[in-house]
């Protein structure tokens, strides 16, 4: 199997599952953690995020389809979405492109929260776009229950994000937020975080 990526705490690979190409998400063990505890903390994130995916899917959100989740290996079989991550694409795409993908991303987002959900790692590498959608991965960082200040957290990252990544491009961050506002009844509660997030780390 090929391997993509290996980050701090997992290891994804490209292969086949069943005839079906798929990516295997994997949990690396950690040799500075007592050996109980590190199978513990790898196997409760590992069933944790494979929920958190399949909820998100149940609310609207294009995400990837769980086909197994191993829970002793720590490992979730998935779906492989086939497109550019939306990061490579914003880049290279036409503006009418550029603000039908931003358009989408704030639906998706206010889906999300509209649901009580975070991503927890919004940027534009966690998401793929195929099939004319905009699919969202690695809800490693994910949670239920959100307040208006982690779903605040959620969409300052992301600006951040666009800051880094697309800084010549931050009027399509207006667009994800203006679709965003549109579709969330308590998008105003959460600008106001977003904002209050942004004065806290001006004046630290």
């Amino acid at each position: 199997m090929e391997v993509i990526r290996r980050g701090a705490e997992a290891e994804i690979r490209k292969g086949k599952w069943m005839g079906r190409d798929v990516m295997f998400k994997a949990r690396v063990p950690k040799a500075y953690r007592d050996p109980e505890l590190d199978s513990s903390l790898r196997t409760s994130r590992t069933k944790n995020e494979a929920r958190l995916i399949q909820e998100a899917r149940a609310l609207g959100v294009p995400t990837p389809v769980i086909y197994d989740v191993d829970v002793i290996g720590s490992e979730i079989v998935m779906q492989e979405i086939k497109g550019p991550r939306v990061k490579d694409l914003l880049d290279s795409a036409d503006d009418a492109l550029r603000e039908r993908i931003c358009e989408e991303i704030g639906r998706m987002v206010a889906l999300l929260h509209e649901g009580g959900m975070t991503h927890g790692d919004l940027t534009t590498s966690n998401m793929i776009f195929a099939d004319g959608r905009v699919w969202f991965i690695d809800f490693s960082l994910g949670g239920k229950n959100a307040t208006p200040e982690e779903m605040g957290v959620d969409l300052h990252l992301l600006k951040e994000a666009f800051q880094s990544a697309h800084s010549d491009m931050l009027r399509f961050y207006d667009v994800i937020m203006r679709s965003y506002s549109s579709r969330f009844a308590r998008s105003d509660e959460v600008r106001k975080k977003i904002k209050s997030i942004e004065d806290r780390g001006r004046y630290t």
